[in-house]
């Protein structure tokens, strides 16, 4: 399957591969620490990194960890995050070559 990606629309989509790695990482981490009492990861920096360009692994994270779920002041600021993310990646897409 040839896509026909410039080379910064591939940079970019890396760039969103690592950053969705490190938030689900994130996520996991902080929840795995909040069950073992340990110093946790900051809201901000998993909104953070959600917002520019790890918020699918985010997503994932909050999935499959089951963390932050049922926060709900947590949830609208990751909703947020969403367009954060979703207008960076849009607007990179298109000054990339898109």
């Amino acid at each position: 399957m040839n896509l026909n990606l410039s080379p910064g629309q591939q940079a970019l989509l890396l760039w969103m591969l690592a950053a969705s790695a490190g938030a689900f990482v994130g996520f996991g981490f902080d929840k795995w620490r909040a069950g073992r009492g340990g110093r946790r990861v900051a809201e901000a920096t998993l909104l953070g990194i959600s917002a520019l360009g790890g918020w699918p692994g985010g997503l994932m994270g909050i999935v499959v960890f089951r963390h932050k779920s049922a926060k709900a002041s947590f949830q609208l600021k990751f909703a947020a995050a969403f367009f954060v993310w979703a207008g960076l990646g849009y607007f990179a897409w298109r000054s990339v070559g898109g």
